[in-house]
């Protein structure tokens, strides 16, 4: 199965870094949006971000100029009909994501692949929504897409061993190592990941110390780059807050409920470094 044009569903900070990768590797990459003038931002932002690698000597003016004319901005998920494979990066919702991946597999030519980007809703219930489940597969990038070395490949349980090979190397031909998890909520990343910055939430709830605190002594006592806190602030409390309910609804276990202090910082808009305030405050650096 070859993957010579790629279709990316969502512009913004992953859907334009899986763009970037992918048109810097040799892709011709369709880019779709609410609309043509959000895929062309998106567009715009990568132009950016590659004239800056210039700057720094990471790529030539040539291959800067190459990769732009390999992307595309799109007017519909018409658009995508010549695709090869097509990736999903809209926020994340499930109700969003199901009522995608049908328009999907009625616009996508016969044999394409369609790739969720979700960090943790379950690919066989994406995959149902479509005609195709034995084509639909997780294909989860770590933020942000260009620096973080690492794809999640998730196998739903209809997810064919040729999907799963032609997304191996896709992934690996964007300069991806990829690790394969199975199909359940959270899968491997998130499983860790969220529940120890949802009891760093829970740490700050009863006062057991500091935002700084927590983050700094998880920095230097565990060889983190960065505090539990602080990443959440970076990935969007709104995000890790869908996470966890998505693990505490699929797992049925008390330890995923989520912190009530994580909730009421969402309900307060307080969604980290996007909104200017999180657990940490940004709004001095902006």
């Amino acid at each position: 199965m070859s993957i010579e044009i790629m279709g990316v569903l969502g512009a913004g900070q992953m859907g334009a870094g899986i763009a970037h990768v992918a048109a810097v590797a040799g892709l011709t990459v369709k880019v779709a949006d609410a609309d043509r003038a959000r895929a062309q931002a998106g567009i715009d932002g990568i132009a950016k971000r590659l004239s800056k690698d210039v700057a720094k000597g990471k790529l030539s003016e040539a291959e800067r100029d190459a990769a732009l004319g390999r992307l595309h901005a799109v007017d519909s998920l018409a658009d995508f009909g010549d695709a090869d494979l097509v990736v999903e990066a809209v926020s994340e919702n499930e109700a969003l994501k199901l009522k995608l991946f049908k328009a999907l597999d009625e616009a996508c030519k016969p044999g394409a692949v369609l790739a969720s980007n979700t960090s943790s809703i379950p690919i066989t219930r994406i995959a149902a929504a479509t005609g195709r489940p034995e084509l639909v597969i997780g294909m989860h990038f770590m933020n942000p897409v260009p620096v973080m070395k690492l794809v999640e490949v998730i196998r739903g349980i209809a997810t064919s061993d040729d999907t799963t090979a032609a997304t191996v190397a896709l992934a690996e031909r964007l300069g991806k190592v990829t690790v394969t998890a199975r199909d359940m909520p959270g899968f491997i990343i998130n499983r860790v990941l969220m529940p120890m910055i949802n009891e760093a939430a829970y740490a700050l709830y009863e006062g057991i110390g500091t935002a700084q605190d927590i983050d700094t002594g998880m920095k230097l006592g565990t060889n983190q780059p960065m505090g539990p806190l602080t990443l959440a602030d970076f990935i969007g409390l709104d995000t890790c807050l869908a996470i966890m309910e998505v693990l505490h609804q699929g797992l049925g276990d008390s330890k995923y409920r989520p912190c009530p202090l994580l909730r009421q910082y969402v309900d307060a808009g307080w969604l980290g470094r996007k909104a200017g305030r999180g657990f940490h405050d940004y709004r001095e650096a902006r």
